[in-house]
């Protein structure tokens, strides 16, 4: 099955310092994305947050774990793999915050799965790419 990919950008006028402290604390999502509860199900190491730390993210009754694989304040890359919730299997995002001259920072989302069934990846693709549009939008608003 043919490898799907989401690439969304948006501009915040926040720091980027501020935005990675928001991305990468799984428990302030709850206060700006659409989930309803988050939290930690395992602590990376060494930072709590980071490499090897599992996320678990809640929608009703929608459960999604996520595994952190690049945790790098200098450069602000954070990436995480889905261990479970949405139908795709090798899925990976990674996110980049870049600052702006002038201020403000460029947030860049970038994903890519296989779908688990011939021809299921371009419908995950249009859902996911809406969820993860509006994420972006959410994120971007911190801050302000």
């Amino acid at each position: 099955m043919a490898e799907q990919r989401i690439d969304i950008t948006h501009d915040s006028p926040a720091s980027p310092d501020r935005l990675w402290a928001v991305l990468t604390d799984v428990s302030t999502w709850p206060r700006w994305a659409a989930f309803d509860a988050a939290e930690l199900e395992r602590p990376g190491a060494p930072e709590r947050d980071g490499v090897g730390a599992v996320r678990l993210l809640r929608r009703g009754r929608k459960i999604t774990r996520e595994r952190v694989v690049v945790f790098d304040p200098a450069s602000r890359h954070f990436a995480y793999e889905l261990l479970e919730g949405v139908p795709v299997r090798d899925y990976r995002a990674d996110v980049t915050l870049e600052p702006i001259p002038g201020g403000g920072t460029t947030i860049r989302w970038r994903s890519r799965f296989r779908g688990r069934l011939p021809g299921q990846g371009p419908m995950v693709r249009f859902v996911l790419r809406r969820f993860i549009d509006d994420l972006v939008k959410r994120l971007a608003a911190q801050g302000m």
